[in-house]
């Protein structure tokens, strides 16, 4: 999908930092696909298109809630069971690879108790249950900002492939 962007917009972005530059990115390919990642939007999108997307969920989930949320709210098969961690090695994001292969090794072993209908209670039990899932919101933590700077300049580097830039 030739997703396009005006280049003032993109450039005003930019200014304000990484976060903003991504940020816009990422809500022109939502608007291109009407706001929704689900089963019927995913095909329209190429790979790079959707690996941002996939890190902008990883990001929002576990900033939110940890691992834990992230797998109960239904987004583990996405993020673990699609290539997104051999994508974030070759964007250069080498450690954030290696904690997607963890959380999927987490999200193998214990997915199904994640993924229970529950109430909020017990949704607030799994944390004490799944200490494991703490070690790696921690490393996430520790590693998102370089991460998110990796993130944007491969975006930055290979634009085209995200969308087309319109003066």
């Amino acid at each position: 999908m030739d997703i396009k962007i005006q280049e003032t917009k993109l450039r005003e972005a930019a200014s304000e930092g990484t976060d903003a530059f991504l940020t816009c990115i990422r809500d022109a390919i939502l608007e291109a696909i009407g706001g929704e990642v689900n089963a019927a939007t995913m095909p329209l999108l190429n790979g790079e298109q959707t690996t941002l997307l996939a890190y902008f969920i990883l990001r929002e989930e576990v900033m939110d809630g940890g691992f834990v949320q992230l797998i109960h709210n239904g987004y583990g098969p996405f993020i673990f069971l699609n290539p997104f961690a051999k994508a974030m090695r070759l964007w250069g994001a080498h450690d954030m690879s290696k904690l997607i292969y963890k959380g999927r090794k987490f999200f193998e072993e214990h997915g199904e108790a994640l993924t229970a209908d529950l109430s909020d209670e017990e949704f607030m039990a799994l944390f004490e249950q799944y200490p494991e899932g703490d070690d790696l919101d921690d490393a996430f933590i520790e590693m998102e900002e370089e991460t998110t700077d990796l993130i944007a300049h491969y975006v930055d580097e290979h634009l085209e492939q995200f969308l087309t830039v319109v003066k």
